[in-house]
């Protein structure tokens, strides 16, 4: 029996962001900051029929591999993420994102009277993950209670 033609096109080196939530992939592409003019060959699939999680989206960057910054916004956004890494259309590496137990200067505290929105004060912000999934998180400084919504309003 001859297997069905693929419908996203393999990429030769890069990033494949597999097990997105589903309608999340637009807030990765913001995080990411594409589409940009130097990006070639992104391609994102939305609302996909998944074995695992029912449905999903994917995202596909040509030449280009995810910093750690980058990886740590999109465990908030998206905890059950898979990333691979690719070279010569081979996966090299496979990983599920991490939401690390403290993040540091990757979003603001919603409180606009904590000392980590100050821009008199040089620290950055600083968050206890209280929560992986749904993500929720405590600032260090002012104890606000950060929830995935006001998370996603900062991608948005």
């Amino acid at each position: 029996m001859k297997r069905p033609d693929l419908k996203i096109k393999p990429i030769k080196n890069g990033t494949v962001i597999d097990h997105i939530t589903v309608n999340k992939s637009l807030y990765i592409l913001k995080i990411l900051g594409l589409p940009s003019k130097d990006a070639r060959d992104v391609t994102v699939a939305m609302n996909v029929s998944s074995g695992e999680m029912e449905r999903k989206d994917i995202i596909k960057i040509e030449n280009r591999e995810l910093n750690h910054d980058e990886i740590d916004q999109l465990a908030l956004i998206a905890p059950q993420t898979t990333l691979n890494i690719i070279r010569d259309y081979e996966i090299i590496k496979k990983d599920k994102v991490q939401l690390k137990e403290e993040l540091v200067g990757i979003i603001k505290c919603t409180n606009s009277k904590c000392i980590s929105n100050k821009t008199t004060e040089p620290i950055k912000s600083k968050f206890e993950v209280i929560n992986k999934s749904p993500a929720e998180l405590r600032c260090k400084y002012c104890d606000r209670i950060i929830k995935s919504e006001d998370i996603e309003a900062q991608f948005g």
